[in-house]
């Protein structure tokens, strides 16, 4: 078997780390031919998104993992190889990576996938349309699209531990707000799992099971370190990006419900907690 791999980055990779030995072949892209050569090995052939072997690759494969951001004309991925996609006879599962901001603020109440979508940023707003997209494609194409909208990413190299070493971690407060995590590996897992049992349609919220306030997260992470919480700091008076202070304006509990149900899947880091204290023991955020 083939996957196909379209927007080769952290996420991805922990991917085809854990399903490698399920696939003859991985074919990954990336931006630049520069990056493709940086990337490369490790069992994954990596080229550039523009590389004109890539809708071959594409006709060949046998799943697809969609991961690279609509941009403001649209899903950059399905605009370019619609007519590939279409005509690959043994395509039988295409994921589209999503995010739980397309549910916008609900006040710290609980989402599920039978939520509606009322996105308040211009990203979510183009997300909510490229999930619309891909699903209507594989309605149009009979092929299966899942969509897989996922909280907060962190783990190996992106996590809490290494902002506090990197001196860049802050403890934002403003009261009530909390939000979702998932673990890098969990996400390979819950598509490992969707994988194996493919309904058409579905939509997944990729999730934790402890929507948390992040200035916890912070003390935590500081305590496992030895180390000194960063000052608390009210989030009027925090100094951040926009794109920053438009998370903190989306407050909502996302339920995982549907992925412990019907795919059976057990998270390996059902909290902050088990994933910190397994990334301490590996040695993040130690000098």
């Amino acid at each position: 078997m083939n996957l196909v791999i379209l927007g080769y980055g952290y996420t991805s990779q922990a991917f085809a780390r854990r399903v490698r030995g399920r696939f003859a072949r991985i074919v990954g892209t990336v931006r630049s031919p520069e990056r493709a050569a940086a990337l490369g090995g490790d069992g994954v052939e990596v080229r550039a998104f523009d590389d004109p072997s890539i809708a071959a690759e594409i006709e060949a494969a046998d799943a697809l993992l969609v991961s690279i951001p609509p941009d403001g004309e649209g899903d950059v991925a399905l605009r370019r190889f619609a007519d590939a996609l279409a005509r690959a006879p043994r395509l039988r599962w295409i994921a589209y990576l999503s995010t739980v901001g397309v549910y916008g603020d609900h006040g710290g109440a609980w989402v599920t996938e039978s939520t509606p979508p009322r996105p308040t940023s211009e990203r979510s707003v183009r997300r909510v349309a490229a999930e619309a997209d891909w699903l209507a494609f594989g309605e149009r194409a009979g092929k299966t699209v899942q969509v897989f909208r996922l909280a907060g990413i962190f783990g190996p190299g992106r996590n809490g531990l290494v902002n506090l070493a990197e001196g860049s971690a802050r403890r934002v407060i403003k009261p009530g707000q909390v939000f979702n995590r998932i673990h890098v590996d969990d996400i390979a897992g819950v598509l490992e799992a969707a994988m194996e049992r493919p309904r058409a349609g579905a939509i997944y919220n990729v999730s934790d099971d402890e929507p948390a306030p992040p200035q916890d997260v912070v003390t935590f992470a500081a305590d496992l370190l030895g180390a000194a919480a960063p000052p608390a700091v009210p989030f009027e008076e925090a100094e951040m990006s926009a794109m920053a202070r438009s998370f903190y304006g989306e407050n909502k509990r996302v339920s995982n419900a549907l992925l412990r149900g019907e795919l059976g899947y057990r998270l390996l880091y059902p909290t902050y907690r088990e994933a910190y204290r397994a990334l301490a023991a590996s040695g993040e955020g130690q000098a």
